[in-house]
């Protein structure tokens, strides 16, 4: 599972979320933005603890290393605010997919060209997302629900990858080190530890 980059590059079209799983959607999330900073900072600090590597793109904390100075940055909390803020955008336009598409270019433009971010922390963080709203809201997400998210983020990754490749994105240096380390515990066949 954590062959994103091959992932990223072969990602199939999503299956379109359902009206039914559009409404499940907004509903489970008109509760989860009732706490949007305190789940946005949780999921911020569980990208950071899955995946040390995502720290790189934060110039504003990405040296702090103690997890209760990270949660309590200010810098953290408003751009845990931001992603939250980014999503409540999604879920207030699910039944507008040109507004979603629009919205999901923009923050694929920002990511590719002003932060250089690569496209395989968004699958990343999705699966983080799920993680924690898994976990902060257990009577909230349930089976039929991580469906309906699964399938939301699914398409949020695929609509971003294809920014990344209208833009002609190429991997900056490292990249190649970042996958090899993905994928490492998945083909470590060696006796060499």
């Amino acid at each position: 599972m954590d062959r994103a980059g091959e992932e990223a590059e072969e990602m199939e079209v999503p299956i379109p979320l359902s009206e039914g799983e559009r409404v499940i959607i907004e509903d489970t999330w008109a509760k989860v933005y009732l706490n949007s900073e305190d789940v946005g900072v949780a999921i911020l600090l569980r990208l950071f603890g899955n995946e040390p590597s995502s720290k790189r793109y934060f110039s504003q904390f990405r040296d702090m290393e103690d997890p209760l100075e990270l949660e309590r940055s200010t810098q953290l909390r408003k751009h845990a605010q931001r992603v939250m803020t980014a999503i409540n955008t999604l879920v207030e336009n699910i039944h507008d997919d040109a507004k979603m598409a629009s919205v999901l270019k923009m923050v694929g433009k920002a990511h590719a060209l002003r932060h250089k971010v690569e496209p395989v922390y968004f699958k990343i963080l999705s699966g983080v997302i799920l993680e924690v709203l898994g976990e902060e809201y257990p009577e909230v997400v349930t089976a039929e629900v991580a469906v309906a998210w699964t399938k939301l983020l699914a398409t949020v990754c695929w609509k971003l990858s294809a920014v990344y490749d209208e833009l002609g994105w190429t991997p900056g240096p490292g990249y190649q080190d970042h996958q090899q380390h993905h994928q490492q515990p998945h083909h470590d066949t060696s006796s060499n530890s």
